[in-house]
């Protein structure tokens, strides 16, 4: 106790090292603090979930088409669950909107027609009423909402269980309360659960037991079952699939396991690998630092150490009381980055809305194991910075020491080599820190140059479910089209509106329609390629801003009982045709190979990754291929708000009981595109310069001791005729030595 009383002692005399040690080291503690805080909460801390690590979420990929971890079809999920062994437990989802209607004004919610052991599977309890039954997965209308929807919509009734909401014009009863289920599992605004989970608006049955995939399914582990053994039962399942079913669109793909953990933080993996990189190496140049500050400071207390030793103090007492001074420098950092790391990380969500469809509601705060963390890395970090020092100041030469007296002190050519090895490390590692983030600037910047097709500026959409008693065919949703436009261009401050089947660079964008030549050996459905399509009402192209390159725009005649036709993009025509004028050529599109003509090619657009282009594109008139999903496109300078009222009310003149989900700019869907490179951007941006910022106070301190200890040495040359130049330049070269090093190590 006396020891750290005379550390704390000592740090108060010297008031300027002890700010900079501190303010050094608790940059570098907060941001690895930050950081581990949201490893924690995404990586670590799990989904809330019963054992998330033995629930599996299965993926379909058919390799040559190039799709990988897609939705899994219903035949294939039956065939699957009657045939498995490896499962307790499998369950699948269909995630769709709802429209509820019945507690105020209209309005759109996500969740999903779920199996009846859906809940059961993911180890999902209610907090009122309980999981669906068995019986009621096929012909019951029945739900199961969220604690927030209870609480918002329903005023946290007590006697929500029984009660009835109505969905998509249909009454459902409410029959449990779910706790409110993870953004990274469920995604935005997720509030409400069905049965009757084998279900697509718009297909018929005969058509979703081609093959199409559009579940999500998820088993739990048998207790003794591990996941590389439910890997090795896939293969011969996908074989019995294969040959019972080979006319099925799916018939030739496989079939893939990940964790849930793994699955909802596989994409933000390697970013963070990255950031928790960035910050430890931000910890090491502060630690060289501190560690050569510590060094000087060391050094110049010789005579004290000598005095002490001659006293007949240890060289493990002397040694005790220097690490316990660093130990104490770290401690107090430790308490200023966590209050740092404290402020950060409820930032940082909300930092991340703004570049990526994330929560900004998530909740990430500091935790147990996050103080713990926090408490490790303060002691290690001020064993680490401090022992080296010790070591070398505890070696005193007891004679030596006591004759300095009052004289100034350098250290030894060991010390000397020492500091300028912390100053060489600290500059290669801002180095490698700063090329690292010039390179993904450089990316990020050539990414956010490439052209996507459309022009974003300006341009509003909005989501709108129509419900299936309304609007349970192609010419009554035609209707609602020809209606909802003529609505939309009544209004005088939108300058063009049109309606089509999907958000392009959203999930599931574009879907992915099999298509094949007529012409030649007509390759079998599930040996075909496929392409996003979009289908697409008049004024789509001049809306969204996407250029008609060849043939003519869709048009009055492009109707259902008309000759069925197709615009592709420049890559598909070349890609398919070669060199040949595509224009007036059939293709055969969906699983019923429907013969469609080609009238038109359009520009290329990037409708699903801003990074990678599609080979084909296909755009069909609405009124001839469409589902109960109308995304409407609004071409306008007010702002989104402003937009969202006008066709909210050109709307409700076509039918008052719809209403608009997920309103919002393109741009902001751009941006959200290439938001987890332009995060990664600011954040690797933001640690190269403090680390920059850490290794210049860093080489300034090495210089201004050097030059300190030198005092008599410079005054001597500059008496025996030295010019201040060449003092100058005798400094400037010594003191450039070790960042030149610096220099060679990183590159």
């Amino acid at each position: 106790m006396n020891d750290v009383r005379f550390a704390f002692r000592q740090l108060l005399k010297s008031p300027g090292f002890s700010l900079l040690a501190l303010i050094t080291l608790a940059l570098g503690i907060g941001l690895n603090t930050a950081i581990f805080s949201l490893i924690n909460d995404l990586f670590l801390r799990g989904l809330p979930f019963k054992e998330p690590g033995r629930v599996l979420h299965m993926y379909s990929n058919a390799k040559d088409r190039n799709l990988l971890e897609i939705a899994v079809s219903a035949p294939k999920y039956q065939h699957y669950r009657d045939g498995q062994t490896m499962f307790d437990g499998f369950g699948a989802e269909n995630t769709l909107p709802f429209t509820l209607t019945g507690l105020g004004d209209p309005v759109q919610l996500f969740g999903g027609k779920v199996t009846s052991n859906y809940f059961d599977v993911l180890g999902v309890r209610p907090i009122r009423g309980r999981n669906f039954l068995p019986q009621e997965e096929d012909t019951t209308d029945v739900a199961m909402v969220t604690e927030n929807f209870w609480q918002k919509r329903m005023g946290g009734d007590a006697n929500v269980i029984g009660r009835s909401i109505t969905l998509d014009g249909v009454p459902h009863t409410i029959v449990g309360v779910l706790p409110n289920l993870p953004f990274s599992w469920t995604g935005p605004n997720a509030e409400i659960w069905t049965t009757k989970p084998f279900v697509i608006p718009g297909f018929s049955y005969e058509r979703m037991m081609r093959g199409t995939g559009f579940l999500r399914v998820v088993g739990r582990l048998k207790p003794n079952m591990a996941i590389d053994q439910a890997r090795a039962a896939l293969p011969s399942l996908d074989q019995s699939y294969r040959t019972q079913y080979p006319e099925k669109i799916d018939s030739s793909a496989t079939m893939s396991l990940k964790t849930l953990p793994e699955d909802v933080t596989g994409n933000l993996r390697p970013a963070f690998a990255t950031l928790l990189a960035a910050v430890a190496f931000v910890l090491l140049i502060a630690c060289s630092n501190v560690a050569n500050l510590l060094l000087v400071r060391f050094t110049g207390r010789r005579r004290e150490i000598a005095l002490r030793m001659a006293l007949g103090a240890s060289r493990a007492s002397v040694l005790r009381l220097f690490i316990f001074e660093s130990l104490l420098v770290s401690i107090l950092a430790a308490v200023v980055g966590t209050a740092l790391a404290w402020q950060l990380v409820p930032l940082v969500p909300k930092m991340a809305a703004n570049f990526l469809p994330f929560d900004p509601a998530t909740g990430i705060s500091l935790s147990l194991p996050v103080l713990g963390f926090t408490i490790a890395l303060s002691i290690f970090t001020g064993v680490a910075m401090g022992i080296y020092p010790a070591l070398q100041s505890s070696r005193a030469d007891l004679v030596e020491g006591l004759k300095e007296g009052g004289r100034g002190t350098s250290g030894s050519v060991r010390q000397q080599r020492f500091r300028k090895i912390l100053v060489g490390a600290q500059v290669a590692l801002s180095v490698t820190l700063l090329a690292g983030a010039a390179l993904l600037i450089t990316s990020f910047v050539q990414l956010s140059r490439q052209s996507i097709g459309f022009r974003p500026e300006n341009l509003w959409i909005g989501l709108v479910t129509l419900p299936q008693a309304p609007y349970p065919d192609l010419p009554a949703r035609q209707h609602f089209v020809e209606q909802t436009l003529a609505a939309l261009h009544a209004v005088p401050t939108l300058q063009n509106a049109t309606v089509s089947g999907d958000i392009p660079l959203l999930a599931g964008a574009g879907g992915a329609t099999l298509y094949t030549r007529p012409d030649g050996q007509i390759l079998p459905v599930d040996k075909r390629a496929s392409a996003p399509s979009h289908d697409v009402a008049p004024d789509y192209f001049k809306t969204w801003g996407i250029p008609i390159l060849a043939g003519r725009d869709i048009d009055e005649h492009d109707v259902a009982d008309h000759q069925n036709v197709v615009l592709i993009s420049q890559a598909g025509a070349k890609r398919v045709f070669g060199n040949e004028n595509p224009i007036g050529k059939t293709l055969l599109v969906t699983s019923a190979s429907t013969p469609v003509e080609i009238v038109g090619v359009v520009g290329d657009v990037r409708t699903r990754k801003v990074a990678e282009p599609d080979d084909m594109e296909f755009y069909r008139p609405w009124a001839q291929e469409n589902f109960p999903f109308a995304v409407i496109a609004v071409r306008s300078s007010l702002k989104v708000d402003a937009v969202t009222k006008l066709v909210q009310s050109a709307l409700n003149t076509v039918d008052p009981g719809l209403a608009i989900a997920i309103p919002q700019s393109m741009e902001k869907i751009v941006a959200q595109a290439l938001g987890q490179a332009r995060l990664m951007m600011w954040l690797l941006g933001i640690f190269a310069g403090v680390a920059l910022l850490l290794a210049t106070v860093g080489i300034y301190g090495a210089v201004a001791y050097t030059v300190e200890e030198r005092t008599g040495e410079i005054g001597v040359r500059m008496a025996l005729g030295a010019q201040t130049m060449d003092v100058l330049q005798l400094i400037v070269n010594q003191g450039m030595r070790p960042v030149i090093f610096g220099l060679m190590v990183a590159v």
